[in-house]
């Protein structure tokens, strides 16, 4: 595990002025671009389906293209360093919950744009990002103008995916932002402030 990335030694007392209870400068932008990115795609798919705003659909590719390529990695630095220590002894129970939506955002925060991705490709849209051509379009011979699918039930399979996987990412997001306002208003410790990088 990097020295940068691990917080505090567990077998340390809290000393919140520490060196070592702060997070390197990749991991806070990495976990503010990750969390805004993924909480404005969220947000976008729910109003394209609500309102039918099917024009947003290429946005919505490409920043769940962009989002994908960053949250891999966001995975691979994970794995390569572990998880932060935290920044003062918690119950089992309060670790145990956290480490399990941690890794619901972590997973999540892949397979949301990975399952979109399949979802538009096996459904013969292709895919696009900002533009760019990266899979072209299927395109269908009886209906100039329309796409045919080339894998139907996967693209049906991947889009059930993209819904549930999204409503559980939704609520992992809102307990992260319950936990995180607890620990900066209750528990009065330094876990907020560390993953805004002071």
């Amino acid at each position: 595990m990097s020295n940068n990335e691990i917080a505090v030694n567990p077998a340390a007392s809290d000393d919140t002025d520490s060196a070592n209870s702060t997070l390197d400068k990749a991991s806070v932008l990495l976990h503010w671009l990750t969390g805004w990115t993924i909480i404005g795609l969220l947000a976008l798919g729910i109003y394209m389906e609500e309102n039918e705003a099917w024009h947003l659909y290429d946005l919505h590719k490409s920043l769940g293209a962009l989002i994908f390529v960053i949250a891999l990695i966001r995975v691979w630095r994970r794995i390569r360093q572990g998880w932060p220590e935290p920044v003062s002894q918690y119950s089992k129970l309060e670790q145990s919950l956290s480490k399990l939506v941690h890794y619901v955002l972590l997973i999540g925060s892949v397979l949301i744009p990975l399952s979109g991705i399949v979802m538009s490709v096996a459904g013969g849209n292709g895919l696009g990002v900002f533009g760019l051509e990266l899979i072209a379009e299927n395109p269908d011979p009886a209906n100039p103008g329309q796409s045919a699918p080339l894998f139907g039930p996967l693209a049906g399979m991947a889009h059930g995916m993209h819904g549930m996987i999204s409503n559980l990412v939704i609520a992992a997001l809102v307990l992260h932002i319950v936990g995180a306002l607890k620990h900066h208003l209750i528990d009065k410790d330094r876990t907020l402030s560390r993953m805004l990088g002071r």
